[in-house]
């Protein structure tokens, strides 16, 4: 097997991981990982051969812009302070630790590695953590959470990780220079994802077909990256700052079309590079069987001490820190989504998974430094490194399905129902108000009328059938049903005329390109 069939098997891997996990109750990137790490004993399969270097630059930024396009910006903003506290201040403070003990436990490990290896096993993955807590039905303020943490804290780390490993490499580190690094590389990273934020969503205007716009959104994440890259600045910042000003003003409510196909687009995007990169850390098992060849016992015991620093470190921040957000939270005259017990605080805890981001981090450790001497201990950093992955990705990730029902914590479906029942209620309001918006400058015959606010109702029964609590309900509950049975009659219709013009395509003289154009213009009717 060669490098391109290993990455068409990952690529199958992926998709069939998908139902596998869902038949099984397991997340599909753990399957993923576990899949890799079948492939990495297999005698027939290579040992990946990616530059480290291109392992960031190519996974990362389309899996952040497909997390982005989950969120909002006002979200984060309303969740700053949780997200700060585990993004930026646990970060800080897992890399402190870790180093402080692989310091102690690694002999001659030199302190700016032992602070390099902290931080690249310091932030938990946005992929993996979202992936999992996705599908176990948790409540939205933890998920929310979760994805603020996973997208932010990738930023402080590696700006960290940079920091650490130049002073590894030349032999000098300042303080100072360390901090105007840091604040430097947010400052380009912001201006840069802003700025070709503001021209993308220029350029996808004067575009304007959706298959060219989500063309578009693809290339964007790449270029904001290396961009920043380039410019000394932090290229995931880069790429969460664009996707948040897109998703905030690249957005047409009238644009169905790009809307519908630019989700299902992003979707398998998300779906196959995810499943790429989780089977690469299982792949990885390659080098660090060959790293732990007679060191078993002492390096697998380093793995642990560090396993078990990563994991209590991260509950035992929580504790405080969420009684601290509770005690804040109190003060404040809106809601800002934080744990409300000490179960979702224990859930929080043990969805602390590490995966893509340590990986590349790992591999892109330089294997000499300045003066020419080999890297201190970089085969050990590796080994550790994976050994963190592995541990909390498989074990957490395997049992996290199971604490969560353990400690009964689910998503409050009433309050979402709620909610749902509110946006209904607007919805068919503002559709209300357009129409009496027409009948001022339109005569309408009082049937049409009549039959156009019996579909402005309509549009909140289909999103939220419990609207009609408060008009009617009986006799809505009938008129749904017989639109049931109109919408029902209507699609097998469709669904006729979609067959009779597929059947065409095949008919000799027809023209491809034309019967294509008829039966998209069906499928967008099916939708309505």
């Amino acid at each position: 097997m060669d490098q391109l069939a290993l990455l068409f098997v990952l690529l199958l891997g992926a998709l069939v991981s998908v139902p596998v996990g869902d038949r099984f109750g397991v997340p599909a990137p753990v399957l993923m990982t576990l899949f890799g790490g079948v492939l990495a004993v297999a005698e027939f399969v290579p040992n990946v051969d990616i530059p480290p270097d291109l392992i960031l630059p190519g996974l990362l930024p389309p899996l952040l812009y497909a997390a982005v396009r989950r969120t909002s910006w006002r979200q984060f903003a309303a969740n700053l302070r949780p997200i700060f506290l585990l993004a930026v201040a646990l970060v800080f403070v897992t890399t402190v630790c870790v180093a402080f003990v692989a310091n102690a436990i690694v002999p001659g490990l030199p302190i700016a590695a032992a602070v390099a290896l902290g931080a690249l096993i310091a932030p938990p993955d946005p992929v993996a953590a979202t992936s999992v807590a996705g599908q176990l039905g948790l409540p939205r303020r933890l998920v929310s959470i979760l994805e603020g943490e996973g997208l932010f804290n990738d930023v402080t780390a590696i700006v960290l990780y940079h920091v650490a490993i130049a002073a590894a490499v030349s032999g000098a580190f300042s303080p100072w220079r360390a901090g105007l690094d840091l604040v430097l590389s947010a400052v380009v990273a912001v201006a840069v994802g802003l700025v070709l934020g503001w021209g993308a969503n220029k350029l996808m205007d004067l575009l304007g077909d959706p298959t060219l716009q989500i063309g578009m959104t693809l290339l964007v994440p790449y270029a904001s990256y290396v961009l920043a890259e380039k410019l000394h600045g932090s290229g995931v910042l880069a790429v969460l700052t664009t996707a948040l000003f897109l998703a905030e003003y690249a957005t047409d409510a009238d644009d169905v079309m790009t809307r519908l196909a630019g989700h299902t687009f992003w979707d398998i995007i998300d779906t196959l590079v995810t499943g790429v990169a989780f089977g690469l850390i299982g792949l990885e098992l390659h080098n660090a069987i060959r790293t732990a060849q007679g060191r078993w016992g002492e390096m697998l015991g380093w793995a642990a001490a560090v396993v078990g620093v990563v994991v209590v470190v991260r509950l035992l921040w929580l504790l405080p820190a969420t009684w601290l957000t509770k005690r804040l939270h109190a003060r404040r005259d809106y809601d800002e989504e934080i744990p409300v017990s000490w179960r979702e605080t224990v859930v929080m805890w043990w969805s602390g998974m590490r995966g893509v981001a340590s990986v590349a981090l790992a591999l892109a450790v330089p294997l000499k430094t300045d003066a020419g001497a080999p890297f201190p201990d970089r085969d050990e950093i590796v080994f550790i490194a994976f050994g963190v992955i592995v541990a909390t990705l498989v074990v957490q990730g395997l049992t996290l399905p199971w604490l969560v029902k353990r400690l009964g914590v689910r998503a409050d479906s009433e309050r979402e129902k709620e909610f749902e029942k509110e946006l209904a209620v607007r919805a068919a309001k503002a559709a209300k108000r357009r129409l009496r918006e027409i009948e001022q400058v339109e005569e309408l015959p009082e049937e049409l009328s009549e039959q156009m606010l019996r579909r402005a109702f309509d549009i909140g029964i289909r999103i939220s059938p419990d609207m009609g609590e408060e008009e009617r309900r009986e006799a809505q509950h009938q008129r749904a049903k017989r639109l049931k049975r109109v919408r029902r009659i209507q699609n097998e219709m469709l669904s006729a005329a979609r067959h009779e013009v597929l059947a065409a395509r095949s008919e000799p003289g027809a023209d491809p390109e034309i019967v294509d154009r008829v039966l998209r213009h069906l499928d967008v009717r099916s939708l309505r």
